[in-house]
């Protein structure tokens, strides 16, 4: 099971949406998906429009219990292969600034119950699992970081999101040191890139020199079918026009190269199917590996 955070420390960068076009490419490989939507806003749950659940991650947080956890997740309305952990507005209240320890892990105990009630049940496992964190850094994005094994950093290529990315590494590498050695950041993904502007181009270099090879090759453009297909409550693959299309494309290369790089912490206790990645652009740039960039002081 691959477990991603997407996170950025900047509102607004794009984060549910890299959330759900990763799900849209997964529901149209057949990789199935676990959405688990920790931002109180809950916009994630709104677009996949699971039907109304008796418990929601808020339950599931202050109790992972086996019929807790099955009463939180339903199938989305997109279509089965893409199941949602359901948000609420009432998991701001347990967005503590400094949380124990405790309340850190109490997400991945979650995930792992999770585990457990879809083998009880002869379910097939979740074969990813897209955590859409909220972008502040307290107990929600920190179990994240705590319970998952990638994090994927999303930004735009604007001055302010470059410096909210700078401070979301930091938090990885925090979390790393501190209580998840096994935790990688994925990569930094662009969001929003108008090839003709000179001011994007310009900030896009910029984090190449903060971050190198981190910065992903495949970047996501600035195209109004994605709002218009989360309005509808669709996959974007499922949003038939070139810029849909276009932007579907760069999900599916990111999407291959999430599952090439992602890699379940311990030994699975079950056999997952095989996913082969789709190939991507030769452009020189490796899978990213854990590096200490160059931040400024």
């Amino acid at each position: 099971m691959h477990t991603v955070a997407v996170l950025s420390l900047k509102g607004g960068v794009g984060k549910t949406t890299v959330a759900l076009g990763l799900a849209s490419a997964a529901l149209r490989r057949g990789v199935r998906t676990l959405v688990v939507d920790l931002d109180p806003q809950c916009n994630s749950t709104a677009t996949l429009e699971p039907q109304e659940t008796a418990a929601t991650l808020f339950h599931v947080l202050q109790s992972p219990k086996p019929d807790t956890v099955r009463a939180a997740i339903s199938p989305s309305g997109w279509g089965e292969g893409v199941d949602v952990l359901v948000g609420a507005e009432e998991v701001e209240g347990l967005n503590h600034p400094d949380p124990s320890l405790s309340k850190l892990g109490r997400l991945g105990r979650a995930l792992e119950v999770v585990h457990e009630v879809r083998t009880a049940d002869d379910e097939p496992p979740y074969q990813l699992v897209l955590l859409d964190c909220p972008p502040s850094l307290g107990q929600l994005t920190r179990s994240a970081l705590v319970a998952a094994d990638r994090a994927l950093l999303v930004t735009e290529p604007t001055m302010f999101a470059v410096s909210g990315v700078q401070r979301a590494f930091e938090a990885v590498q925090s979390e790393r040191a501190e209580h998840n050695p096994d935790l990688q950041p994925l990569g930094v993904v662009v969001n929003r890139v108008r090839p003709r502007s000179h001011e994007h181009q310009f900030r896009i270099d910029e984090l190449r020199e903060i971050f190198g090879p981190l910065v992903m090759p495949v970047a996501l453009p600035d195209r109004l079918a994605v709002q218009q297909a989360q309005g509808a409550c669709m996959p974007i693959h499922l949003w038939n026009t070139p810029g849909a299309r276009e932007v579907a494309l760069a999900f599916n290369l990111l999407l291959a190269r999430v599952l090439r790089a992602t890699r379940r912490r311990q030994r699975p206790v079950y056999e997952e199917p095989e996913v082969e990645p789709e190939p991507e652009p030769q452009d020189g740039v490796g899978s990213p590996q854990f590096m200490e960039p160059h931040l400024p002081s």
